[in-house]
């Protein structure tokens, strides 16, 4: 008898490729970030049609990474209830509906615009990471992870070059509804394209129960525990190394211009080495070069520490070293958590402990700022703070031992 599973009517789409569902996915990091990113390169210029100073921009992302850690705390219950493909396109409708606000240059609703786009952001990296997962091989995954990880320097840099650019040719209005129609076709290509199947049986959506399920996931097993660890530290120093760096290069004598040139280097060495280090993870494995990462980072920030007494050409390559290093460590970690639960609580898994990647996020930038006002010299902040990368490297060897 012919089973119902191989019978034309009943049978499932094929999933997706692993190149159909990284470019997908990449591309979806790409907008989420652009997104996030979309008024600090225009700050300047929009900024007084909100009735606002230019810097609070600054308060702008806050806003959006305090609304993703919640949002990447429920992540896993979405994913369990409607499915990575469903959630994803769910990510992409906040990213849409957040510019179509923002063009309306009111400040109460660019407020509820970045909750929204938090909320987008929250979301999108643990329902990209179950379809990934679904289709990218275990050996294969710190790569494939590390290149999807990518799009987020390369969201910066098209918010920081494409979007000015735009805004000259068009209008800042003009430009955000065109980066809107793009997040909205990107739903279209989602529900062509497909994915990991939805739940036979969704879970009921008990945001409380589930958050503690996700968190007893995380904190259930040694590996899961540290990778958390690991978001929270070197997440903290990213985003230090990227508020800082130009501020830190211009205290030291450099131009505005010259020091923005070293920051997009920065950023470009950021977007090679997650993808370099996800290649070495799935070679020496995941938390050996995650020890690496912090060893060298560790080293850079005590660097740092001497900056004016070293020549010009070594305080580039110090801070594309940083770069390199401090920006290539989130894909390795996602990919990490995959190989530390099943294959169906890839999403939950890495939804919980993203939000400690966030909360490293906000209090990092925050923490470096109260050390300079203390201290008075960024090189000097860095060093104060170089433990950070120090107990990273630890934790990641420890863990690399134990296997």
């Amino acid at each position: 008898m012919t089973s119902a599973a191989t019978t034309p009517d009943a049978r499932v789409p094929a999933a997706p490729s692993i190149v159909s569902a990284l470019a997908t996915t990449t591309t979806i990091q790409i907008l989420s970030t652009m997104t996030a990113l979309a008024l600090t390169g225009i700050a300047p210029l929009v900024a007084g049609q909100f009735g606002l100073a230019p810097h609070y921009v600054g308060y702008q992302i806050s806003v959006i990474y305090a609304a993703g850690i919640f949002a990447s705390a429920v992540a896993g219950t979405l994913i369990q209830h409607r499915g990575p493909v469903q959630v994803e396109q769910l990510a992409l409708a906040c990213f849409g509906t957040a510019l179509l606000l923002l063009t309306s240059a009111s400040a109460g609703l660019a407020l509820l615009a970045s909750i929204v786009i938090g909320i987008g952001y929250g979301v999108q990296n643990p329902a990209s990471a179950q379809i990934l997962g679904a289709v990218t091989p275990p050996h294969r995954r710190s790569l494939i992870f590390s290149i999807k990880q990518a799009g987020v320097p390369i969201g910066g840099v098209l918010a920081s070059l494409m979007i000015p650019a735009l805004t000259s040719a068009m209008g800042w209005r003009t430009t955000f509804v065109a980066s809107a129609i793009a997040c909205f076709a990107m739903i279209g290509v989602l529900a062509i394209k497909g994915g990991p199947e939805r739940p036979a049986r969704p879970a009921t959506i008990s945001l409380w129960r589930n958050f503690v399920f996700e968190q007893r996931l995380v904190w259930g097993k040694a590996p899961l525990r540290a990778l958390a660890l690991l978001g929270l530290l070197y997440s903290s120093l990213q985003l230090s190394l990227s508020a800082f760096a130009v501020i830190m290069l211009v205290e030291h004598g450099w131009s505005l211009v010259e020091a923005g040139l070293v920051a997009g280097a920065i950023q470009g060495c950021g977007a090679l080495g997650r993808v370099s280090w996800g290649g070495l993870g799935d070679r020496f494995g995941g938390f050996a070069v995650l020890a690496v990462i912090g060893a060298i980072s560790t080293a850079c920030m005590i660097a740092l520490w001497q900056l004016d007494a070293l020549p010009v050409a070594v305080q580039v390559m110090v801070l594309c070293l940083f770069g390199f290093c401090m920006s290539g460590w989130n894909g390795v970690v996602m990919a990490e958590c995959t190989h530390h639960c099943a294959p169906e609580d890839a999403g939950r898994v890495i939804g919980g402990a993203l939000v400690y990647t966030f909360i490293g996020v906000m209090i990092g930038p925050a923490a470096m700022a109260t050390i300079y006002g203390v201290c008075g010299d960024y090189g000097t902040s860095f060093l104060l703070v170089s433990w950070v990368a120090a107990l990273g490297a630890l934790l990641s060897a420890r863990a690399a031992l134990r296997g």
